[in-house]
């Protein structure tokens, strides 16, 4: 087992690697999106139907996350793992080279189903080795991961564009899939230890989920970082309407802007996770959901009363943003410290509950269309709020 430092100064190549499967799954989230209307084209298709293997993909993320939790507590995390990059890799090369939107869809589930191995178990892996406090800073380091692979991905795919075609986008993830799956072969060790293996079983795998439910403290620190999650969803879906209709930005320059608030997420994570060596996760959340609140309503009052400029904007989203750099991995961490003898499954359920919040408050602004940022703001200020809620029950349970 890797030694468990009090600080993450020099970063462990096993955690190097599990930030870069943790990248899988929302790799192919993004980086086929600049190639929706090639995709299109090429599968004699409407946009509509491209769209439809996103949602796809996340709902088979947010389903798929619940299956590897068991497996991970009976087999280990290494030989799951192993069986859900095989996956992401088969399933992403039948994406490139499938015929019709139909099969397309369905290796988008099967894809997802792959990828959501590199979601669940990093996590577990995380807490095999770490405490509270030094798993906040592991889980920070995932962030800046996750964080920076949004910019990177559809950059990336932009490029396979100008000198291929959509198909091409799909090999590169499976090329990638193909490079993960040889690290974790070669270099992972299994870090469950054999007190803590929990036999497979409907009715044990039913158990536990339940005890899940039940667990007040459990649920309140995973909501917390649900509905924060949901915003940085509701974000990424409102953001280009946003920005390039109500405030007439070049569609060029959108990247640019999606980039400096996702900076700000990056460097949030890492002050989080310096903040650590002087500060509890308790403490560093209760602030960060202040500041989140704040940020969200100060937006939709803006909005409400006429006042919203880009300017204005891009603070709030900004603020928002580094707001939930703070609450990801510390709620996260604080909703894993008390399940050591079900991690896989703990990490599997508050994987899936985010998702789910993540996709419905996405679903939600696409439905809520007007000619202005108050969808935006108005679900910002709510998923904001939602997450200040859970965490002061957490809080206040502990």
């Amino acid at each position: 087992m890797p030694p468990a430092p009090s600080s993450l100064i020099v970063i462990p190549r096993w955690l190097i690697l599990m930030g870069l499967l943790t990248a899988l799954g929302p790799l192919a989230i993004d980086m086929y999106l600049p190639a929706f209307p090639a995709i299109a084209q090429g599968l004699g298709t409407t946009p509509g139907h491209v769209e439809r293997t996103l949602a796809s993909y996340l709902f088979g993320l947010a389903m798929a996350q619940l299956f590897y939790g068991p497996f991970a507590d009976r087999y280990g995390r290494k030989k799951p793992l192993i069986a859900g990059v095989f996956i992401f890799i088969v399933a992403s090369m039948g994406c490139a080279f499938t015929g019709d939107i139909e099969h397309l869809t369905w290796w988008r589930i099967a894809q997802a189903f792959g990828g959501a191995a590199g979601i669940v178990i990093p996590r577990a892996v995380i807490r095999d080795n770490f405490d509270t406090r030094d798993a906040s800073k592991a889980l920070s380091i995932l962030m800046l991961v996750m964080g920076v692979t949004p910019i990177l991905a559809p950059i990336l795919g932009g490029q396979v564009l100008a000198f291929g075609n959509w198909r091409g986008i799909f090999v590169i993830m499976a090329a990638c899939g193909a490079a993960l799956l040889a690290g974790v072969v070669l270099t992972m060790k299994e870090t469950l230890h054999p007190e803590r293996v929990i036999p497979l079983g409907l009715d044990i795998i039913g158990r536990n989920y339940l005890a899940l439910l039940r667990h007040k403290r459990f649920m309140c620190y995973t909501l917390a970082g649900g509905f924060g999650s949901a915003g940085m969803f509701a974000y990424i879906a409102g953001s280009p309407r946003v920005f390039i209709e109500v405030f007439d930005v070049d569609p060029q320059h959108f990247g640019l802007l999606f980039a400096v608030n996702a900076a700000a997420l990056i460097v949030a994570a890492q002050v989080s996770a310096r903040l650590l060596n002087r500060h509890t996760p308790q403490a560093l959340l209760k602030k960060a959901q202040i500041s989140l609140v704040t940020m969200t309503l100060a937006a939709l009052a803006l909005t409400l009363a006429g006042a919203i400029t880009l300017l204005l904007l891009m603070l709030c989203l900004a603020g928002f943003m580094a707001s939930q750099g703070f609450v990801n991995p510390n709620a996260a961490a604080l909703a894993l410290s008390e399940q050591g003898k079900r991690l896989g499954v703990a990490s599997a359920l508050m994987g899936t509950l985010q998702m789910l919040c993540g996709a419905s408050a996405g679903l939600a602004i696409s439905i809520w269309q007007t000619s202005s940022a108050l969808p935006l703001t108005s679900m910002l200020a709510a998923c904001a709020c939602l997450s200040w809620l859970f965490g002061r029950l957490a809080l206040k349970a502990t």
